[in-house]
């Protein structure tokens, strides 16, 4: 792997150039004495890649020695917060890094004499941590006051892409992406061009595009291997799980050590009755990152061997982390939805979750997908149709939709 690209890729998407300004006056320098920069968390061994994380670590310090010196530093808290959501994507180490980039972003655009570009660019950043927060309304607000300051820009496009998404503005998400794989055709708006293909039906075309998106990336790099990931995802949900198979191991090849494509491997392994192999990969995965998905994929292989004490112990591991989320400022109901409805079986506690969901996020076609599957286990075929019509409204052919529906 070129670990130097890394490096450079943030640097040109970010403009990592550290603005040198003198401090002016005793309070500022009084303020760079007090002034709480959130932790660098070390990495696990597996997770370093040769020189990547030396270099980030690197970046880190100067960052946090520029804003020692400058508190009024916006570029270095720009910086900081870019490495602290790539972190979180990286480590999993969501409740901490999440909460540091906000703090960063607020820090940043509260520093005097900030320009339009500099402004720009922290919104951008805030706005995606606030989707990776799933605070979707206020994403979609932060994006749009930042695409008033530039309206040229695709990264911000992709913010609006993801926002509409997920509050079930779909024709107006279709716009956004247009803007974007217009200005900027590469990976990231690939990316969003194959997820709304599938959303509007279009499976043969999201594969295309998704295929698009890993020849744009960089190999081994993290964004890169989390496209070719979801192309597997694609293949394996609508049924080439011999051609999810190898997209998971090119994963794997391209970055040593990538726990997300040894749990994906893991789990087909589970589905073919190798429960032993399955969970010594599983238990690589998690090992590396604290992902509560790999413990749900363990709990659930532990009832399927008839260990139901390892089950339970695994599954109040899960409770925990995604506790921990919330308090973090993740919003988690869909999560817990579906955890109490296909782990634990119990829709009326799914239901409860699932309906603070819907409340956020009425026209969004999974959360009525779910609310659907939930009415089916509870026999309300009124309430199943009635989400199902809003399901089914992009004519989706995800096959949970079109089995719920026959």
């Amino acid at each position: 792997m070129k670990n130097n690209l890394f490096i450079l890729i943030i640097l040109a998407c970010f403009s990592f150039a550290c603005q040198q300004t003198n401090p002016t006056s005793t309070t500022e320098s009084a303020t760079a004495q007090t002034l709480e920069i959130p932790e660098l968390l070390d990495r696990h061994p597996d997770l370093r890649q040769g020189t990547e994380w030396d270099q980030i670590q690197r970046l880190y310090v100067s960052q946090q020695q520029a804003l020692r010196k400058n508190p009024n530093n916006g570029e270095a808290f720009l910086n900081l917060a870019q490495i602290f959501i790539n972190e979180a994507r990286i480590t999993g180490e969501h409740g901490h890094y999440y909460p540091g980039a906000l703090t960063l972003t607020d820090n940043g655009l509260a520093t005097v004499e900030l320009t339009d570009d500099l402004r720009f660019r922290l919104l951008s950043v805030k706005a995606s941590v606030e989707l990776s927060q799933h605070d979707f309304e206020q994403a979609l607000q932060t994006a749009q006051a930042a695409v008033a300051l530039n309206p040229y820009n695709a990264q911000i496009y992709g913010a609006l892409v993801d926002a509409n998404v997920e509050l079930g503005r779909y024709e107006e998400a279709v716009a956004m992406a247009d803007k974007m794989v217009s200005i900027r055709p590469d990976l990231r708006s690939y990316s969003r061009v194959s997820y709304l293909r599938e959303i509007y039906g279009d499976v043969e075309g999201a594969i295309e595009a998704l295929k698009l998106a890993v020849s744009a990336g960089f190999p081994g790099q993290e964004a890169t291997c989390w496209a070719r990931l979801t192309l597997g995802g694609l293949y394996e949900t609508y049924g080439d799980t011999e051609a999810a198979k190898q997209q998971y191991e090119l994963a794997l090849a391209e970055r040593q050590d990538y726990p997300f494509a040894i749990a994906k491997l893991a789990n087909l392994k589970f589905a073919e009755g190798e429960l032993e192999a399955a969970e010594t990969d599983l238990l690589r995965a998690a090992a590396i990152i604290p992902e509560f998905s790999f413990y749900i994929d363990l709990a659930e292989l532990y009832a399927e061997r008839g260990d139901e004490e390892k089950a339970t112990e695994t599954l109040d591991e899960v409770l925990l982390m995604l506790e921990d989320d919330v308090k973090n400022g993740h919003q988690m109901d869909m999560e817990y939805a579906f955890l109490y409805l296909d782990t634990y079986g119990d829709a009326q506690e799914a239901l409860v979750y699932a309906k603070k969901e819907f409340e956020r996020r009425p026209d969004n076609i999974d959360v009525n997908l779910l609310m659907a599957k939930i009415y089916d286990k509870l026999d309300d075929q009124a309430a199943v149709d009635r989400h199902l019509a809003v399901a089914n409204r992009t004519h989706s052919k995800h096959p949970d939709l079109l089995a719920l529906a026959q």
